[in-house]
């Protein structure tokens, strides 16, 4: 009697514990009721039909699938290898629970298949140089396709570009010749830049002496001018007093005053 009734207790258990379905705030999910879709579940707890009623539920956050590396051949038949990550969320949980069977596999199968066609429709230097133009033209095909799986894709990033071994050393190469180039080029400007600063200087000194010798010729030009302008006028009185000297007939003087006057004056 005892194990009668631990196991109606037991069964009594169970079904409690199945008639209650606890949801996240992140998730969302659906309530089968024997095959058919019977309502949404909800964020917080839930009351089931034991047996008749089974939750499925849906992580509805931002999730990212890694797009593992493949092999995909160019417009002009070079190999690359290239991976990506895609970051999508579900936003319509009946859709992403009816309309396809396993999205994330779907979403991965896709994402390779358009990234393939692609790159197959670009030369290898285009691939190398428009990573950007690559990843909004998948972003935009894998996210009008997946619409109808209820899922949003919100964002897709190539990782590596992988090209042939040969290609890379061309470009190693290719990159070595250009940092020596640059390197002389940066050498080149430097010289060039000393010479101009060191002509700028000698000019400006020259400059400076040439100003210098200006102001003393100047000095000098002065000097001389206000030296012969007073000798001028020295030899003008002097001039006029021999002149008048010479004309009154109660002195005289002898014109050798001029010269005496004259040695004065330059003394």
């Amino acid at each position: 009697m005892n194990w009668l009734w631990l196991i109606i207790g037991v069964i009594v258990l169970y079904i409690i514990i199945k008639s209650i379905t606890i949801v996240n705030q992140y998730e969302l999910g659906l309530i089968f009721r024997l095959g058919k879709v019977s309502r949404l579940l909800k964020p917080g707890v839930n009351i089931l039909i034991p047996i008749i009623e089974e939750p499925m539920k849906i992580d509805i956050r931002t999730k990212v699938i890694d797009i593992p590396p493949q092999e995909m051949i160019t417009r002009d038949n070079a190999a690359v290898s290239i991976d990506a990550v895609v970051y999508y969320r579900v936003i319509d949980v009946k859709r992403a629970l009816l309309e396809v069977q396993n999205y994330e596999y779907a979403i991965v199968n896709l994402a390779q298949t358009t990234l393939r066609a692609i790159i197959g429709s670009m030369e290898l230097d285009e691939v190398l140089n428009k990573r950007e133009f690559i990843n909004s033209k998948l972003l935009e095909t894998l996210d009008k396709d997946t619409d109808e799986w209820g899922v949003r894709v919100e964002k897709v990033e190539l990782r590596e570009i992988e090209p042939p071994q040969d290609i890379k050393n061309a470009m190693t190469q290719q990159m070595k010749a250009e940092r020596l180039k640059r390197a002389a080029i940066l050498e080149a400007e430097g010289e060039k830049q000393s010479k101009i600063l060191k002509a700028e200087g000698t000019a400006e000194s020259l400059r400076i002496e040439a100003e210098g010798q200006a102001k003393a010729i100047k000095i000098v030009a002065e000097a001389a001018q206000q030296y012969f302008k007073d000798e001028a006028q020295l030899y003008k009185a002097l001039d006029v007093t021999n002149t008048v000297l010479k004309e009154n007939t109660k002195y005289i003087i002898s014109e050798n005053i001029m010269d005496i006057a004259k040695k004065l004056v330059k003394k």
